[in-house]
């Protein structure tokens, strides 16, 4: 099936892949864009979680400060290159992050950062990967950071977070 150049491109605005690979994706879902999309971040999360073991070096560090200054937070979030520590999606993803923890105000990054002794329930409420995303509830932080590790190809990791709140 011949799939259009706007096709593509509106796909590859949509998904951030490559051109080949939304080529691939319109041409496997036989043009129908809703799919191809499913297929792309379908294959995104699987090169995502073949490069989980992959050291993250590079980074930064946001920092969030709500309004009316009362709540502060500062995240750090790595990934493995300083090309992606650059781009401005990566850095979208750490302020939203940062907005998250200071929404939320989690006291782990990941389950098994906490202490056996929580429950389900617990886990869900103070581990930040456990938590839906405040922007999306019908996803959690875990989910948000391997959608968009499968778009910069790269490992992204939150190493640390510091939450302040004024009289906490």
């Amino acid at each position: 099936m011949a799939v259009s150049l706007d096709a593509i491109r509106a796909l590859r605005e949509r998904s951030g892949a490559g051109i080949m690979d939304c080529r691939k994706a319109l041409e496997q879902a036989e043009g129908d864009a809703e799919k191809a999309y499913a297929i792309l971040m379908d294959q995104g999360i699987e090169r995502a979680e073949k490069k989980s073991g992959r050291v993250a070096g590079q980074g930064v560090v946001d920092a969030y400060i709500h309004a009316g200054g009362r709540i502060g937070v500062l995240v750090e979030l790595n990934c493995e290159t300083d090309f992606v520590a650059r781009d401005e999606g990566f850095r979208a993803l750490a302020h939203d992050i940062a907005m998250q923890i200071a929404a939320s105000a989690p006291t782990y990054v990941a389950p098994q950062d906490a202490p056996e002794s929580l429950t389900d329930e617990e886990k869900a409420a103070q581990v930040l990967l456990l938590q839906p995303f405040i922007k999306n509830p019908g996803q959690t932080i875990s989910q948000l950071i391997i959608e968009r590790a499968a778009r910069f190809g790269e490992n992204v990791r939150v190493r640390r977070f510091t939450r302040f709140e004024l009289g906490a």
